[in-house]
């Protein structure tokens, strides 16, 4: 069994599924401390005029508090702006009411910490993309050896292009002349439904 160790990600880019493809297993860990200015709460997502990013308030964000502690501030307003983004981006495309109506029941549910809905919302997309794979919590590491190790390298930080992991291939989106790259991974799902998974395979960069 092929086992990729992650880190865990608010509504994944495509660099992220491009990682763990291969996998059986994806081993994350909510142990790990939250670093600022990650994916953890934030994706991105296309609209009429520019790249959206849309990030998820939280509470008890100290250094080194571990990811599970990490709490959604539901006293903002910030569930109402991500559905209605979500509508605004990709109301008329292809496979939005195949997928969203699944998703938004997540985003009415509420949950205790926002490792636990991110979880949830990667379970879904898993199954939308039909990737055999299983999610494993890992909360001690002994004894595991992934055969790859992600964590800590796919970040909103540095380029994509520097990590070798990603190579864009386009796809139809509904907005703008130019493709944008790496975006949520319900861009892709929207867009292109059945046709993702290969998308992806296609994004595979060649080493």
């Amino acid at each position: 069994m092929k086992s990729v160790a992650s880190d865990l990600f608010y509504l994944p880019n495509l660099e992220f599924f491009v990682s763990i493809l291969d996998a059986d297993q994806i081993l994350l860990n909510p142990n790990a401390p939250y670093q600022r200015k990650s994916y953890f709460n934030r994706t991105q997502i296309l609209l009429s005029n520019k790249v959206e990013t849309l990030s998820v308030p939280i509470t008890g964000r100290r250094p080194r508090v571990p990811l599970k502690y990490i709490q959604i501030d539901y006293q903002q307003k910030w569930l109402q702006n991500h559905l209605r983004g979500l509508q605004s981006a990709y109301g008329k495309a292809p496979f939005f009411e195949f997928f969203f109506p699944e998703i938004e029941a997540i985003y009415k549910q509420e949950f205790p910490s926002l490792w636990e809905f991110n979880l949830k919302l990667l379970t879904i997309c898993l199954k939308f993309l039909q990737l055999p794979v299983k999610l494993e919590v890992v909360e001690d590491w002994e004894g595991k050896k992934p055969e790859k190790d992600f964590r800590g390298i796919i970040s909103p930080s540095e380029p994509f292009e520097d990590r070798g992991i990603y190579e864009p291939f386009a796809y139809t989106q509904l907005f703008g002349l130019d493709f944008e790259p790496n975006l949520s991974i319900l861009d892709l799902l929207f867009c292109e439904g059945p046709t993702a998974k290969r998308v992806l395979m296609k994004s595979l960069k060649k080493q």
